[in-house]
């Protein structure tokens, strides 16, 4: 291994070493562990840590390998997740108080696939309360924070997921993403994350925020892990009637076709909701030039007017979650933060008429979008945030509230948010770092099912870049 402290190990590298006997995972575990109490003080990314479990899984994964058998290409890999899968009579929070001690009575079939994999559960993570909200704020469970400075956001919803990733307390992590909350953490914390196409991966015992616009999908270091963790949990489930049949491929090894001969778009928004800062355009511009030298014809592009759309998933999101928490509205409406339940309660007050339209109009967009932004080229690039990450209090809607604290609030998934209503796939890759030293991500969408390209051009770029090697000290 080249790292003395296991834990700074790829997901890849150390899966590489445990299947060769080099490491042991409990060795890998520990490693985790030794990060964990350093880092969850200062990250508040952890709500549930399980160390004798983990230990144990770990000795057995061991103890199958030296009997000849290895699962997969994640056996013995120490991760966490998200607190929105469900684990059959353990306890899953969702972010929440309302859900504080509900034990799940089934287990999310994404964990199931882990499981069979040989993954090792360190524990669960920190989130948005009930996955709604882009910055990483929980008046419940305390805010989570950014690794790199934690007076900063994480972003959100999966602030944990990414916290606990960019950290080095685990290799690798699920999180969810209806509107950018894996895209924005991953950005915000200077990791990889995937969107993939809808239906992509089963959302079976995974706690909903929007059945419409949900996408299940990892985090992680690098676009190689993250690519060998989407082949696992990718594929047609019985139990999720959404997903697609479509073969899943093995992302891994279509990673090294490069960039060479790729038509690239280059989005650089100028107004409206995703207004861009200039070091951020900065950035998204010089990984383009890299992506240029590397062969690819980069051109400039202009994204239809998401105004519309936009407005479509804010109608889709709020009518099905005020659908979805109906109940505990009526009952414990206290039990939410404020900002949670009025944009829950909102739903209540839009026409099914509109509900619909918003539905209906997708298939519309999808067209628009493949017929402009996506006309002539293989794959767009563009920020994920298109801003500086800001600090906790700055965002801090709960406390501090405000048109301005709203407006930043709100600005976040201005460039995430409409590639969940289109359902296209979306990679964010690190591509620098701001005047603060908070990380700068790039976003990479293509078209439905063309995550391999994606992963193919994130991984062309981390190979001629170092920002995804930097680790927060």
């Amino acid at each position: 291994m080249r790292h003395e402290d296991l834990a700074l190990a790829d997901l890849s590298e150390i899966a590489e070493a445990i299947a060769a006997r080099r490491v042991t995972s409990v060795a890998a575990t520990e490693a985790c562990l030794a990060r964990i109490e350093t880092w969850q003080p200062r990250t508040n990314a952890f709500l549930r840590l399980d160390t004798d479990k983990a230990l144990a899984q770990a000795k057995a994964m061991d103890a199958e390998l030296a009997a000849g058998i290895r699962r997969g290409p994640l056996h013995g890999v120490p991760m966490a997740h998200k607190d929105m899968y469900y684990r059959k009579g353990e306890l899953s929070t969702g972010g929440s108080a309302i859900r504080r001690d509900w034990r799940a009575p089934v287990t999310a079939t994404v964990l199931q696939k882990l499981d069979a994999a040989g993954v090792v559960e360190l524990g669960f993570l920190n989130m948005a309360e009930f996955a709604a909200g882009p910055t990483g704020h929980n008046v419940h469970h305390g805010h989570c924070r950014n690794p790199w400075d934690d007076k900063r956001v994480t972003g959100g919803s999966s602030s944990g997921s990414g916290a606990s990733v960019a950290a080095r307390m685990v290799y690798g992590a699920l999180g969810s993403d209806t509107g950018g909350s894996i895209r924005l953490p991953a950005s915000a914390c200077g990791v990889v994350g995937m969107k993939a196409t809808y239906g992509r991966v089963s959302r079976a015992g995974a706690l909903a925020r929007s059945w419409s616009l949900d996408h299940v999908g990892p985090l992680t270091r690098t676009v190689r892990d993250n690519a060998r963790l989407l082949s696992v949990i990718a594929g047609h489930d019985p139990q999720d009637s959404t997903t697609s049949e479509k073969p899943v491929p093995d992302y891994e090894t279509l990673l090294d076709g490069g960039a060479s001969g790729l038509r690239i778009g280059l989005a650089l928004p100028a107004d409206g909701t995703a207004s861009l800062d200039a070091q951020v355009g900065a950035a998204v511009q010089a990984a383009a030039d890299a992506l240029g030298r590397l062969g690819a014809r980069i051109t400039l592009v202009t994204l239809p007017d998401f105004t519309a759309l936009y407005r479509a998933a804010e109608v889709i999101v709020k009518c099905e979650a005020a659908s979805m928490h109906r109940p505990w509205l009526e009952k414990t409406p206290d039990a939410y933060a404020n900002q949670v339940r009025t944009r829950m309660e909102a739903g209540f007050f839009i026409p099914a008429t509109q509900y619909i339209d918003a539905l209906r109009l997708r298939g519309h967009f999808v067209k628009e979008f493949l017929a402009t932004a996506m006309d002539g080229v293989d794959a767009v690039v563009l920020p994920a945030i298109p801003f500086p990450i800001p600090t906790i209090e700055e965002t801090d809607v709960e406390a501090k509230g405000g048109p301005a604290t709203l407006s930043m609030v709100g600005r976040f998934t201005g460039l995430t948010r409409p590639f969940n209503t289109l359902g296209v796939p979306a990679l964010s890759v690190p591509c620098g770092f701001d005047s603060n030293g908070a990380p700068i991500g790039l976003q990479l969408v293509g078209r439905p099912f063309d995550e391999a390209l994606l992963y193919r051009i994130g991984h062309a770029y981390q190979g001629v870049t170092e920002f995804h090697r930097r680790v927060p000290v």
